[in-house]
């Protein structure tokens, strides 16, 4: 009944998108019907439905399966470079680096500087470690008993969290998506990470002015109950590990090493072996448990449940459930390619771009519907941005716009979406509904929408000096490599 599907020159709209959507469906049941927030199994059995697809036209899997593997190539240097950022965070606390942030941020803090407190202590712990999620896990924690405390509302207080988190997610070097976003999009990530700059600063200041003002609306005298908060999680980490400085040497060195623009990986292993020989050397760990830390990541064993749970992160293995996300949306998008999928998309696409802004728009358009649809940040950046990159080098635009729009409607948007993995993440770890939080991430909505506006303005988003056609030669041959597979 389908042999009038084989080797058509064109298919139905509907067919070619037929993969997409039952795969969505899937996700959709995964997370909605049996409330499990891993989209691992819906996305490999989408690849099965892709191949069955294939077969359909007459095209065989081996030719996906090249194709696949060619895009799963993209994020292979930032599969490294995240196993690296496991390390790290596990060599930070081991050092005391973490602590040490946590100790001297509590005693500044106080209640008519809570919310922006908290944004630039989440900011910074992020920047350091490159993961929001792991800040949200440790800092955050801490943060949204202390505003309990202090009598903040819960609503504020996760909202300046996820704002300091995300921040550092966004423009860390150190950070998964930092890394694998300017990979999709065909640029380097320095390149992206100036041209996220312009949209990131003004954002990030009107975020700590709002969290200034309503700090001082809600804030007073500080309560007993605060103090003893406050004073418990201090002395805990006190007790326990060697608080100073010179712990901070370790995030110093990776955050000038990242400035100056050195390699990323060589700069976590700088600062991974720095924080190792702080670890031994100051804090005394064993030199026999540093391999199982670096592995297994930081055990704490404080005594109290929830300060090791706290500063229990990191390792290796702590990163294989992204590593292994990360590749099998990967795949899915490689197997959609060489379907036809997004062929088909593009040609809708391209009616409705028609300017600058249009284009800026509808990127972020793909990126957000993604993000609504498939419930997880990967697929988000990854498919917009293999879908879109050709139509930026087409009309001259710098990559590093289109990047930076992935960045913004994916992985700040991330946890304002309920159902994605994002928002899920802060409302398991925090115990707050993300549809109550959300309006109060002031950072996470206030970037995205100020990109858009500078698109409009035509303000920051600039063309790449090289010119459409020399954009559109070099896209056309990375396209070239890649044609004899989608013919197989």
């Amino acid at each position: 009944m389908f042999s009038q599907f084989k080797n058509r020159e064109s298919y139905p709209f509907w067919f070619e998108m037929a993969p997409l959507l039952l795969t969505v469906a899937l996700l959709m049941v995964q997370f909605f019907v049996f409330k499990d927030y891993t989209p691992h199994v819906p996305l490999v059995i989408g690849i099965c439905i892709t191949g069955m697809f294939m077969a359909l036209k007459g095209r065989k899997w081996a030719g996906m399966e090249k194709h696949m593997y060619r895009v799963m190539k993209v994020a292979l240097p930032t599969t490294v470079i995240i196993l690296c950022v496991g390390m790290m965070i596990a060599a930070s606390i081991a050092a005391g680096t973490v602590q040490t942030v946590l100790v001297y941020g509590l005693s500044i803090l106080k209640p008519t500087v809570f919310l922006p407190a908290t944004c630039i202590l989440t900011t910074v712990v992020s920047l350091a470690t490159g993961t929001s999620w792991g800040t949200v896990g440790t800092v955050g924690l801490a943060m949204v008993g202390i505003g309990e405390a202090l009598g903040v509302p819960m609503h504020w207080t996760v909202g300046a969290i996820c704002s300091g988190s995300f921040f550092g997610d966004k423009m860390s070097p150190l950070s998964d998506t930092t890394n694998l976003s300017p990979a999709v999009a065909g640029t380097d990530i320095w390149s992206h990470i100036k041209a996220m700059l312009p949209n990131t600063i003004p954002a990030y200041a009107i975020t700590i002015v709002v969290y200034a003002l309503v700090s001082l609306h809600y804030g007073g005298d500080a309560g007993e109950g605060s103090l003893a908060t406050r004073e418990l999680f201090r002395q805990l980490m006190m007790d326990h590990f060697r608080i100073g400085w010179i712990t901070l040497i370790p995030a110093a060195v990776v955050i000038f090493m990242g400035f100056r623009k050195y390699s990323v990986m060589g700069t976590l292993c700088t600062g991974i072996f720095l924080a190792v020989l702080l670890a031994v050397v100051y804090q005394g760990v064993k030199l026999s448990a540093v391999s199982d830390i670096l592995m297994n990541g930081f055990k704490a064993h404080t005594g109290q449940e929830a300060m090791d749970k706290l500063l229990s992160k990191g390792g290796i293995m702590s990163m294989t459930w992204v590593i292994t996300m990360m590749m099998l949306s990967l795949a899915f998008v490689g197997c959609l390619e060489a379907y036809g999928t997004f062929r088909a998309i593009l040609a809708k696409l391209n009616v409705l771009i028609r300017s600058r802004f249009s284009l800026v728009a509808t990127a972020a358009s793909a990126v957000l519907i993604v993000g609504l649809v498939a419930g997880e940040i990967y697929t988000s950046l990854v498919l917009p941005g293999r879908l879109m990159k050709g139509k930026f080098a087409e009309m001259g635009y710098d990559r590093a716009i289109l990047s930076r729009t992935l960045e913004d409607w994916g992985t700040l948007v991330s946890p304002l979406i309920p159902w994605n993995n994002g928002g899920a993440f802060v409302t398991a770890t925090l115990g707050l509904s993300t549809f109550i939080y959300a309006p109060f991430a002031l950072f996470c909505w206030l970037s995205p929408l100020i990109g858009l506006i500078y698109a409009a303005l035509g303000w920051f988003t600039p063309k790449d000096p090289r010119g459409p056609q020399t954009l559109a030669d070099e896209n056309m041959e990375e396209i070239a490599d890649e044609v004899d597979d989608y013919m197989v």
